[in-house]
Formats: C-alpha cells, sequence, structure tokens
C-alpha cells in the first residue's frame, strides 16, 4: 500500500533565513527579513531550509547567491556541520544551470508511502519525507527544478529539466566536507570491489572514489550515495584532490544522451549517528515503488556456493553438482548455486557450447534439486545476455527448467549503455521469475524496491580477495552494506591462511552482512571439520524483520543484530587485539537466552547464558577475531534457540 499528498502545504520546520512570501515570480519580491545574525548573507543570497520534525534529524540549506546565480547546499544536524555549503548545479548542450539563476517559486508536500521489499535490513517499510521543489530559470529563459527531500536518516536532491536542453555535459554537483573530518573511502573501479582505507577528509589522495563514502563530521555520521539510477543518466563517482575537503560529482560518461526532459538520480547523504547509518534504507526509501506485481515467486534464502568449493571442475560436473544438493538439502539449505563452466565446452574453458540448450545436464540437476527441496542458481556471463537475441534465448529455456535465478557477471561499467542493459535485463528477469545476483557490477542504488527480484549485488571486496584486512571487514557495514544486499560470501572456512579473521568472525559475518540470496562460500569438508559452525548457517535466514547495530566503530568493530520472528541472530566482526568484547544487548525487555559461538583454544567454543534485555553480552575474541550468536526470549524450560 501507497499514499502521497502531492501539493499538501506542510508544517515544516523551516526556521529559514527567509520567509518564503513570494509574490509573482521575481526574485526580489520572493525575500523577507532575515535573522540578524545572517543579515549580510541575505542581503546577497536567497536561502531556503527544510528537515523533518525529528529532533536529530538532518536539516538541508539551500542558497541561491544573488551575485552569481549559483546555487549551493549544506546540512547540518543539531546545529554541527555535517556538509558545508556546496556547489549544486548541471551543464547541458544548450544550458548552464550552474550559475545566472533567478527564483521563481516553491513548492512543498509531504511524502508518506508504506511498501514491502522480498529482502534488506527489514522488510516492512515506512517513509515519511518532506519534498521542496525550488524552480529557477537562467537568463534564456531555461527552467530547472531543484528537488531537495530530508527525513530522518537523510538528505536527497536531484535535477528536474521540464523540456529538453541536449546531452548532459557534467554536473557542478560537490561535497565540502570539514577538512578534519574522518574518512573512510573506496578507490573506484568499475567493479566496484576495491578496499576501504580510512583518511581525514583533506588528507585523502588525489583520485577518485567509490560514490559510497563515509564521513565523520561534529554533526553525525553522513554516507554519500546516489538512488534511481537507471539507463537514462550515467554512474556517479566522487573526484577528489588532495589537501582539499571537496569530493566533486563525476559521471562514468563525458555526455549523457537525453531527447527530452530529464530527471537526474538523487544524490543522497544518510545523516545521523552511526546507528541511524548502518539501519538506514534511504537509498531504497527514495527510489520508485516496484515494476514487479506478483513477487510471490521471489523468495530470500541461503545457498550453498559451488566455486570456492570446487572451482572450474565443479562447475562442469553432473555427479559433483549432485553431491552440493545432497549436503544443501541435509542442512535445510533452500538453495544450489551453480558458477562458471557449466555451459562452457568441456575442452575449452570460458566457450560457450553453441549447443548448451541440447547437450546441457542443467535440466537434470534441476530435477534432481527439486526432488529434495532445493531451488538451482546458475551463473551466466553478461556477454552471453546483452542482446535481445540472447535474452530471448536463455531466459525463458532457464524459467522451463525450472531455475530459480541468475548469477550475472561481468558488467564492470556504470557507463549508460550498460545501465540502459541493466533496464532491459531487469525487465526480462522478472517476466521469466528469475531471481537476480549481480556481480562484476555496480552497487545497489535504490534497485532492490523497484526490482524486487533483485537479492544481491556484488559490488564488493568480498570473500574471493585475498587481500581483504580485517579493518575492510570492519568497514563494510558501515559503507557498502548499508545502500542494499551485499554478495560477500562469508563461510569460506577452508581458505585458513587466504582471510584475515578467525572461524568465529567468519560464522558472525554471515549475520553482519545482509545478502537476499546469503551464498555459503565452504566446503562441506570445512563445515564438518567445524559443527558449531555448521549447525549455526543451518539455522540463518537470509530475509529479517528488523536490524540493529549493537556496537561498532567504521575499521574496528561491527557488531549487528537481525531478528527473523522473535530471535535476533547476531554477528560480530573485530579488527586488532584480542580482547574480551563488551557487547549492549540492546535487543528490547525481559529475560534472553543468549547462545554465543566464538574462537577458542582447540576450536570453536559454545556459551550459553541467560541475560536481560539492556545487559552487557561479554564475549572473548581473539585478534581479528569476532563471534556469532542467536538470542531468543527466556522462559524456564527453554534450553537452546536453535530449531
Amino acid at each position: 500500500m501507497m499514499t502521497s499528498q502531492p501539493g499538501k502545504r506542510l508544517p515544516l520546520r523551516l526556521r529559514t533565513t527567509v520567509t518564503a512570501l513570494c509574490a509573482g515570480l521575481a526574485a526580489a519580491l520572493c525575500l523577507t527579513a532575515p535573522a540578524r545574525a545572517e543579515q549580510d548573507t541575505a542581503q546577497r543570497a536567497h536561502v531556503w531550509s527544510l528537515s523533518v520534525t525529528a529532533h536529530d534529524a538532518p536539516r538541508a540549506r539551500v542558497s541561491l547567491d544573488d551575485s552569481t546565480g549559483a546555487l549551493s547546499l549544506s546540512v547540518s544536524r543539531e546545529g554541527r556541520t555535517v556538509i558545508e555549503p556546496s556547489p549544486v548545479g548541471i551543464v547541458t548542450e544548450q544550458g548552464d544551470f550552474s550559475k545566472d539563476l533567478r527564483f521563481l517559486r516553491r513548492t512543498d508536500r509531504l511524502v508518506d508511502e508504506h511498501y514491502r521489499t522480498k529482502s534488506g535490513k527489514r522488510l516492512d517499510r515506512r517513509v515519511r519525507m518532506n519534498e521542496t521543489r525550488l524552480s529557477f530559470a537562467t537568463p534564456a529563459g531555461a527552467r530547472l527544478d531543484l528537488v531537495v527531500r530530508a527525513s530522518a536518516d537523510g538528505i536527497a536532491y536531484r535535477y528536474v529539466l521540464p523540456a529538453a536542453h541536449g546531452d548532459v555535459l557534467g554536473e557542478t554537483s560537490a561535497f565540502n566536507l570539514p577538512p578534519d573530518a574522518s574518512a573512510w573511502l573506496g578507490a573506484y573501479r568499475v567493479d566496484n570491489e576495491g578496499p576501504f582505507n580510512q583518511y581525514t577528509a583533506a588528507t585523502a589522495p588525489t583520485g577518485e572514489y567509490s560514490d559510497q563514502a563515509l564521513f565523520s563530521t561534529a554533526g553525525g555520521y553522513t554516507l554519500l550515495a546516489e538512488s534511481d539510477l537507471t539507463g537514462r543518466y550515467s554512474g556517479a563517482r566522487l573526484a577528489h584532490d588532495q589537501g582539499t575537503a571537496t569530493y566533486r560529482i563525476k559521471l562514468a560518461d563525458d555526455r549523457v544522451h537525453t531527447t527530452g526532459p530529464l530527471t537526474t538520480p538523487w544524490r543522497a547523504m544518510i545523516t545521523g549517528d552511526l546507528a541511524t547509518v548502518t539501519r538506514s534504507t534511504f537509498t531504497d526509501d527514495l527510489a520508485p515503488s516496484s515494476k514487479v506485481a506478483d513477487t510471490s515467486w521471489i523468495r530470500p534464502g541461503t545457498v550453498l556456493w559451488t566455486w570456492l568449493a570446487g572451482g572450474r571442475e565443479a562447475g562442469q560436473s553432473l555427479e559433483a553438482q549432485k553431491a552440493y544438493v545432497d549436503y544443501a538439502a541435509a542442512r535445510h539449505w533452500p538453495y544450489e548455486a551453480v558458477d562458471a563452466g557449466w555451459y562452457f565446452k568441456s575442452d575449452a574453458w570460458d566457450t560457450t557450447d553453441p549447443n548448451w540448450q541440447t547437450d546441457s545436464w542443467m535440466p537434470q540437476l534441476v530435477d534432481y534439486a527439486r526432488a529434495k527441496g532445493v531451488g538451482v542458481v546458475v551463473w551466466i556471463h553478461q556477454r552471453d545476455l546483452a542482446t535481445a537475441e540472447q535474452r530471448a534465448q536463455w531466459l525463458p529455456t532457464l524459467e522451463r527448467w525450472g531455475v530459480k535465478g541468475v548469477k550475472i557477471d561481468f558488467m564492470n561499467s556504470e557507463a549508460q549503455s550498460m545501465l540502459q542493459w541493466y533496464d532491459d535485463v531487469l525487465k526480462d528477469t522478472a517476466a521469466h521469475h528469475l531471481m537476480i545476483d549481480f556481480h562484476g557490477s555496480t552497487i545497489p542504488k535504490g534497485i532492490q524496491r523497484t526490482w524486487p527480484q533483485v537479492m544481491t549485488m556484488e559490488g564488493v571486496g568480498g570473500e574471493e580477495k585475498r587481500t581483504n584486512t580485517a579493518t575492510h571487514l570492519t568497514t563494510l557495514p558501515f559503507t557498502r552494506n548499508v545502500i542494499g544486499s551485499m554478495d560477500f560470501t562469508p563461510g569460506g572456512f577452508q581458505r585458513v591462511g587466504q582471510r584475515p579473521n578467525s572461524d568465529a568472525a567468519e560464522v558472525g559475518l554471515t549475520v553482519a552482512y545482509e545478502s537476499g540470496l546469503q551464498m555459503f562460500a565452504g566446503t562441506p569438508e570445512s563445515y564438518d571439520a567445524r559443527p558449531l559452525a555448521r549447525d549455526f548457517l543451518q539455522q540463518v535466514p537470509a530475509a529479517w524483520d528488523d536490524t540493529r547495530l549493537l556496537a561498532g566503530q567504521p575499521g574496528q568493530e561491527a557488531v549487528l543484530a537481525r531478528r527473523s520472528g522473535q530471535r535476533w541472530f547476531i554477528g560480530g566482526v573485530y579488527a586488532g587485539a584480542a580482547h574480551t568484547a563488551q557487547v549492549p544487548l540492546s535487543l528490547g525487555a525481559g529475560r534472553w537466552l543468549v547462545q554465543t559461538i566464538r574462537d577458542g583454544a582447540d576450536g570453536l567454543v559454545q556459551d550459553q547464558k541467560v541475560l536481560r534485555g539492556g545487559a552487557t553480552l561479554s564475549v572473548d575474541v581473539v585478534a581479528n577475531g569476532g563471534f556469532a550468536g542467536i538470542a531468543c526470549p527466556w522462559r524456564p524450560g527453554i534450553t537452546t534457540c536453535y530449531r
């Protein structure tokens, strides 16, 4: 159900330095007396402010400099700076909307929506945002609308050009941070798989960074992000020069092709304390509602993933895949994923067998798995789905066989042409009832609300990387995983020496990291050698009713709790020396039975205790370690949270 009230005048908590008394369209008539402390600024600028009524909500302030006609936007929280005044503007072939602008009018409305998702931090979502549309004109009479939204957990803006003005040549949009703000940044890569490193806003090296940058300021944390990105535009990254605290929006294309009116993606700033940012669904909330009417076939779940477990040999062996299906069925895992190789020629790796539709053993595997209650997800290279003709061959065939989902790999681009391909494949997979796991991909930018069959996306330095650090692992819950499901593929216990964390931390990742298809990367042998881990993974769901941050500091610790029904699953990961972690058990009132898995001298150890809600959970953590746990309401006679 969705409700909205377009055009309704709102009791916005304005506190503006300008009370908008617009009489007609002339900018000179749209100002009144500012507060004395801001008199000088107001004499040369129009200023508008908006927020929601929550006491700790971020506040946006938009200014139009009357001497230059340039727009800027700043963000504060509880009177403290989050984003300093930053340029706002867009340039097209036929118009420069970054200067010489004249104010026309303002309209306000309330965005009030309720929606449900199939995956993510929580399935039930309520959206309440205040929206302000500020209309401006260039000297030539061309119109630009700046649309700004404010919610309890973020500020966002976008550009609307009501008429065609040619191709977009770039944006002047940027974010000016306090120079000493702590910054967690990932150097930009087309596959978004770079590590996150910590700097200050000004000392970060000159270069390009992924548009999922986290900053800590006097006003709290803010994560820069993007939403509602489609093939009508181009993907954004951040460009930075060392010594400045400015992060400019740079588009993947030098020229974005447009043929009519244009609405750009949202430039989003997820803002609040660390718990608010971590729990936020702001980028989804900004995105258009679902385009899939019947979502009954979309079912999140845990997956036995066979690439790190078996590699190329397993990808080309029906018998190996049957054995994996058997193991998934024994563990009650709903899916098994067949990775690269299954449709390649047996004598030429990475070469598609032209007779795959008739010669493949995949229909046999799907039938075998179905009989055991296991669904099959299959890997496919993007090049094999590049055209409408290819998709018309592949997707109906996979649907007819009974395949449940596709892992599409190697897009490696955020250019407009590739985003247009995303638009097409999203429509086609929805039509053929195939869930999606995108790899070598862009990062989630509201896509999971609009296309709920997208269960997860890679766009992360995940389990496959041999260069990951514990610091990187403890940064991901506050950066990449904030904006959507993340296919990190935890559970690779067999990769001892190739991963930076302990076994208990690896178990904890299956909860600390959210993914609608949670792909477990271990081998059956590695699970059986760690029965406590195996049994815990058998309990873990992939859809959550709620998410909370219990403790955290980017790059140091991340302890998240996720609820499914009455049970809370807890995942904790740490970087640094061994210590006893003290975790607030902020799960609700009453008594809780808490069962935890930690590292012991001879392997994994399970502890069990009863604690009151709000008490402190103490867990011994090894160097670069962690823990996993399940908490359930306790009453006499309850001895386990496991089912």
